[in-house]
């Protein structure tokens, strides 16, 4: 068993990165970096689809967002998680016009905190599915 104070030494820390000199500025959605120490796990997420329980994908952007967070909750919570673990993520837009959709459902996920994330504009595997994300998760 650990003292208390060796407790406190492993208890992880998220400390964002965030260069305001000789850098282009962060938006208000994100930071440069994450800095995590004291970490004991990591959980890599592979990229997830706004699919149904049946591996089906709802018409619309706004239902696949939804569901892709429902399923990130998830995936999360069977590692013990919550997005509050999450350390980066990378989004996956079949369009670049479901930008703002994207970044507005992943700023309501998160609350108020900012991590690292990417934008990639890529053709999916299947049509249907309109943006794809994967996160790196950590505790």
């Amino acid at each position: 068993m650990l003292a208390d104070s060796d407790e406190r030494t492993l208890r992880m820390q998220m400390i964002p990165r965030n260069p305001r000199n000789g850098i282009y500025p962060a938006t208000d959605d994100y930071v440069h970096a994450m800095e995590v120490s004291g970490a004991a796990r990591f959980l890599f997420v592979s990229g997830t689809m706004g699919l149904d329980p049946e591996g089906k994908a709802p018409d619309s952007l706004e239902e696949q967002l939804s569901l892709i967070w429902s399923n990130i909750r998830r995936i999360l919570a069977e590692a013990n998680m919550t997005t509050d673990n999450i350390v980066r993520l990378t989004s996956y837009l079949r369009d670049a016009s479901y930008a703002e959709a994207n970044q507005n459902v992943r700023i309501a996920a998160l609350g108020n905190r900012r991590i690292p994330t990417t934008a990639i504009v890529a053709e999916t595997l299947v049509p249907e599915w309109l943006v794809e994300i994967e996160v790196v998760a950590a505790a």
